[in-house]
C-alpha cells in the first residue's frame, strides 16, 4: 500500500500496489497535505495483535494490520540547506510521515518500521528468512524515534532561527541534535576522549571532506575553525595561519599578484614564520599549484579551503601526513554562537562584520589627526577585521593589508601592545594598529606610538579616553573610535 508518487514508482517497477486512497475512501486532498491521516491507516499501524479485542475491532471495521512500514520523510533539512525560505520550506514539513513512523515504532511488538535506505538490505534478508524478530523491530523503533526527534529538532531550529533573524527574543527552550561522525584518537590532551559530531543542517568545518592526510585531531578541528573565521572575514583573496586557536599571520593578496592566494599565503607567513611552523592554514579561495609549491618546505598540519587545484593535490601527495580539508559548497559563518559552560550553555549572535563595512567605516569617529587616504583606510579596515579573529586582549599591527605583528591573549592590553611591537620589529614603523577593545590608560597606546605606529583604531569608551587622545595628538598620530568592540575569548 502506498501514497501517490511512490505508488506510481512501484507500478513502473512492475509490482502490484494498492493506493492509500482506495483504502481510506478519501482522495489525497489539500495539495497532498492529507493522505494517510485516517483510522483505516493508523488502526492498522497501532493494533496490538497480541490482544484479541484489537483483532476483533479490526475485523469489525474491515481494517488490515500492517507488518512492515517504510517511510522517507519529506526532505526538510535538504530544502533548508539549499537556501530555500518561507513557504518553500514550510511545505517540506512532513506531518503524516512522522505520525506513521511514531505509530509503527510504538507498536514494534507487531510492526517493523524502516526510516532509512541503510536498513533496506537487512530488512530484505529478514523478510526472506520469514520475518523480522522482536529484537530487530525494537532496534528499528529506536532508530525511528531518534529520526523523528532529529527531524522535529531541525524544524524547531528553523523556526527559532527565523525568529532570531527577525530580531526576536532568544528561544526559551533550545535543543541541539548532533550525530557522531568520527571518534578521534583523543581530545585536547592524550588522556581525554574525543569525538566530532555533525549538527543537523550544519554547514561548517564538521561537514568538510578530508582529501588526504592523517586522522584529524581535536586540536586540528579547533584551529581549522579559527583559521576560517579569520580568512573568510576578508573580501580579497586571503590566507590565515593559526596556531593554538590564535592567528600568527593574516594577509590578503599583494596588488597585481599573478597568483593571489599564493601571494596571500607568503605574506601571512612572513608575519611570524617561527609560529607558523606546524600551523593550520585556511584560505577563502582555491589552493593553487604555486601555493602548494611554496609550502613544500614548511611543516603544516592542516590546510582547509573551498577547493584545491588538481596540480596542487599532486604536490601535496608527497606530504602524506598533511591533512587537506575541502569545505562544503554551502559553507558559511554561523548566525549564532553556542558555548558550553558547566551545567548549561551560552547562546549569542555571532560577531560578524556587515557586508558594507566600507560605508560603516565612513561613520567611524576621527578623534585626532587627519583622515587617511583610501589606501591607508583599507589597511585600517583590514586591521579591524583581523583583530576580531585574535584572542583578547588583542592588538594587530598591519601594513599593506597584511599583519606584521600580533599581540594576543594577554591579561592586560599593555603586554599585548608590547608583544605585537616586538614581533613586528622594524615593520611596526608606519603600520596601523587595531585594538579589539578600548585602552583603559594611555600606556598601551604609548608603546605603539613609540614604535612609530601611523594610525590607531579602537572602540573608545574609556573614562580616560581624553588621556589616550591627548597622547595620540601629541605624537601626531591619527586615531579612530569605532564605538564597537570585538572581544574573542
Amino acid at each position: 500500500m502506498s501514497t501517490g508518487s511512490t505508488a506510481a514508482t512501484i507500478r513502473e517497477a512492475g509490482h502490484t500496489v494498492t493506493d492509500v486512497a482506495s483504502v481510506t475512501g478519501v482522495a489525497e486532498m489539500l495539495d497532498g497535505r492529507v493522505k494517510t491521516l485516517h483510522p483505516s491507516i493508523h488502526g492498522g499501524l497501532l493494533a496490538d495483535l497480541r490482544l484479541e479485542d484489537h483483532e476483533r475491532q479490526l475485523s469489525e471495521l474491515g481494517i488490515s494490520p500492517f507488518e512492515l512500514v517504510v517511510v522517507n520523510l519529506y526532505p526538510f533539512v535538504e530544502t533548508v540547506a539549499s537556501g530555500a525560505t518561507g513557504d518553500d520550506v514550510v511545505e517540506q514539513i512532513d506531518i503524516g510521515g512522522p505520525a506513521m513512523v511514531r505509530a509503527a515504532a510504538k507498536n514494534h511488538a507487531n510492526v517493523a518500521i524502516v526510516v532509512s535506505p541503510e536498513s533496506y538490505s537487512s530488512i530484505i534478508d529478514a523478510v526472506a528468512a520469514g520475518g523480522t524478530t522482536l529484537s530487530q523491530r525494537r532496534e528499528l523503533a529506536a532508530r525511528a524515534f531518534a529520526h523523528t526527534s532529529s527531524y522535529d529538532t531541525a524544524v524547531a531550529a528553523w523556526f527559532a532561527e527565523g525568529t532570531l533573524n527577525d530580531g526576536g527574543e532568544l528561544p526559551e527552550h533550545l535543543t541541539i541534535k548532533a550525530e557522531r561522525i568520527s571518534t578521534l584518537r583523543y581530545g585536547e590532551n592524550a588522556h581525554q576522549r574525543g569525538a566530532i559530531y555533525t549538527r543537523l543542517g550544519g554547514h561548517g568545518i564538521a561537514q568538510a571532506v578530508q582529501l588526504q592526510g592523517k586522522e584529524m585531531s581535536y586540536n586540528n578541528y579547533v584551529d581549522a575553525d579559527a583559521a576560517l573565521r579569520a580568512a573568510f572575514d576578508m573580501v580579497l583573496p586571503a590566507v590565515a595561519i593559526v596556531k593554538h586557536a590564535n592567528p600568527c599571520g593574516i594577509a590578503t593578496t599583494a596588488p597585481n599578484a599573478l597568483d593571489p592566494i599564493a601571494s596571500a599565503h607568503l605574506r601571512a607567513h612572513e608575519c611570524d614564520p617561527v609560529s607558523a611552523y606546524g600551523g593550520v592554514i585556511a584560505t577563502n579561495g582555491t589552493v593553487t599549484l604555486k601555493m602548494a609549491e611554496n609550502l613544500k618546505d614548511i611543516f603544516t598540519e592542516v590546510i582547509v579551503a573551498p577547493s584545491f587545484e588538481p596540480a596542487a593535490l599532486e604536490v601535496f601527495k608527497a606530504k602524506k601526513n598533511l591533512r587537506l580539508l575541502q569545505l562544503p559548497d554551502d559553507w558559511r559563518q554561523e548566525e549564532m554562537d553556542v558555548r558550553l559552560v558547566s551545567g548549561g550553555l551560552l547562546l549569542q549572535d555571532s560577531d560578524r562584520f556587515p557586508d558594507d563595512i566600507d560605508s560603516v567605516a565612513n561613520k567611524w569617529e576621527l578623534v585626532t589627526g587627519e583622515r587617511p587616504n583610501d589606501e591607508d583606510m583599507s589597511d585600517l579596515i583590514f586591521a579591524w577585521k583581523a583583530c576580531r579573529a585574535v584572542k583578547s586582549n588583542a592588538i594587530v599591527l598591519a601594513k599593506g593589508k597584511a599583519t606584521v605583528g600580533i599581540g594576543m591573549g594577554q591579561v592586560n592590553r599593555v603586554d599585548s601592545c608590547r608583544l605585537a611591537v616586538e614581533r613586528a620589529g622594524e615593520r611596526a614603523a608606519g603600520s596601523v594598529a587595531a585594538s579589539d577593545a578600548f585602552f583603559p590608560f594611555a600606556d598601551g597606546p604609548q608603546v605603539l606610538l613609540d614604535a612609530g605606529i601611523a594610525t590607531i583604531i579602537q572602540p573608545g569608551g574609556s573614562v580616560r579616553d581624553d588621556e589616550v587622545i591627548a597622547a595620540a595628538k601629541a605624537a601626531g598620530v591619527t586615531m579612530f573610535f569605532t564605538g564597537e568592540r570585538h572581544f574573542f575569548h
